[in-house]
């Protein structure tokens, strides 16, 4: 039986208890539950247009970096709920190489939980955070429930026949700009200029780097000129490593600096680092949403960068940012996905108005993997493969709900795994 919100338990910041209050009443009347959860294990290959001129020995990232030049086919491991009234709700959850994990934990303890269930998002969520707190804010149960949540959410709006991003502020943009993720390159200068050389071709017009010392730092500023750079160092550094990174790379304007220590949510080495430089980001691997909100709270990152698969779906994403609002603070969406988490991701985006960087330009914000794809799983799977603009802009699907649709040939041909649970057949 559907229960309601444990008493005492506070599920959400005011302004999103307010917000899917107003929504709910919106769909009175319309009583939904969930029939049937099924589980997808995609696994797509793609081409980082490597020339392989540069020195694979010398790449400085681990194995499990989605960057590194290990991963030859990327997975998206892809929830689709199914309601007693016939609608269908895609979501999607983090996993790359921990698959195995965050798929037990779906089979196994989340999905089951939902069956049965309300669709109403103000008592089903709020009822599996509290049913599940005790398994810890981050991890494969956390993405779990992070794709759970944007499969109600995609229901919640295609019950209200808008867009997701209409669903929840009608004055929403209906288009976003976006920039190019670039894999990791070996520290080869020359390599990454050439690549950057293809992104900017393609119609980007801001470029994230995976790369970490300066000649080929200073190799992409030279490309790209004064368009925003920024680069993900994954961790690499402790603290006085970090200081002395960054005063090397001061004159290269990066805009940001994504994770520079290990761990990642260690709060007081962000804080020092921040407090001098202000140019640090993080986000994707903290803990939950209070683990990040506090951090921006206490100046620690400049820009926020929740993964919406990881982090608790659109309802953790909502509230980071009315966090960053509060806080006004830069929340960007960390977006390394090609199934539902990128659409869901850019629905979430065009929440906002456009923010203009000092010089004026647009500040970065959908991550876009920077990869070639032979086959795509649906129209946005690779928007730089045809959706993206001349001036980097990306214009949003008009459908209910998110937008996914997946190509049923594709699907079926890169299923690696399956299940279905509930009465689908």
């Amino acid at each position: 039986m559907p229960i309601g919100n444990p008493s005492g338990y506070s599920w959400k910041a005011p302004e999103i208890q307010i917000r899917i209050h107003k929504l709910s009443q919106v769909r009175a009347g319309f009583k939904d539950t969930i029939e049937s959860i099924e589980l997808y294990l995609v696994s797509l290959p793609f081409d980082a247009a490597r020339r392989e001129t540069e020195d694979s020995n010398a790449e400085s990232i681990d194995t499990f970096n989605a960057s590194s030049r290990t991963f030859t086919q990327m997975e998206s491991l892809i929830v689709k709920i199914t309601t007693a009234q016939g609608l269908v709700g895609w979501g999607e959850g983090f996993g790359h190489k921990a698959n195995p994990a965050t798929w037990a934990a779906l089979e196994h303890i989340v999905a089951p939980f939902f069956l049965g269930r309300t669709t109403e998002l103000d008592q089903c969520l709020p009822a599996a955070e509290y049913a599940f707190h005790a398994f810890g804010r981050t991890g494969p149960i956390h993405y779990a429930l992070s794709a759970i949540d944007i499969a109600l959410w995609d229901i919640a709006s295609k019950q209200a026949g808008k867009s997701l991003r209409e669903f929840i502020d009608a004055d929403a943009r209906h288009e976003i700009n976006a920039y190019a993720s670039l894999v990791h390159y070996a520290e080869d200068p020359t390599e990454v200029s050439f690549h950057l050389s293809r992104a900017m071709s393609r119609g980007f017009k801001a470029f994230k780097l995976h790369e970490s010392l300066k000649p080929a730092i200073q190799a992409a500023r030279q490309t790209v000129g004064d368009y925003p750079l920024m680069v993900d160092v994954n961790c690499k550094w402790q603290l006085p490593e970090a200081r002395s990174a960054f005063e090397q790379l001061s004159d290269m304007n990066l805009l940001w600096i994504e994770e520079p220590v290990f761990p990642p949510d260690d709060s007081q080495s962000l804080q020092e680092l921040n407090s001098e430089f202000s140019n640090v980001s993080g986000g994707e691997n903290h803990s939950g949403v209070h683990g990040l909100i506090n951090d921006m709270e206490r100046g620690a990152i400049e820009f926020a960068q929740p993964s919406i698969g990881k982090i608790g779906g659109v309802s953790a994403m909502l509230q980071v940012r009315e966090a960053g609002k509060r806080l006004n603070a830069h929340v960007i969406p960390h977006c390394f996905y090609y199934g539902p988490a990128l659409l869901a991701s850019a629905q979430i985006i065009a929440l906002d108005p456009t923010v203009r960087l000092q010089d004026g330009q647009a500040r970065p914000e959908l991550e876009v993997p920077f990869l070639n794809w032979e086959k795509q799983l649906h129209p946005w799977h690779a928007p730089h493969q045809g959706l993206l603009s001349a001036d980097g802009t990306l214009p949003l699907p008009t459908a209910p709900g998110i937008g996914f649709e997946p190509d049923t040939e594709v699907m079926s041909e890169h299923t690696i795994k399956y299940c279905s649970l509930g009465t689908a057949e």
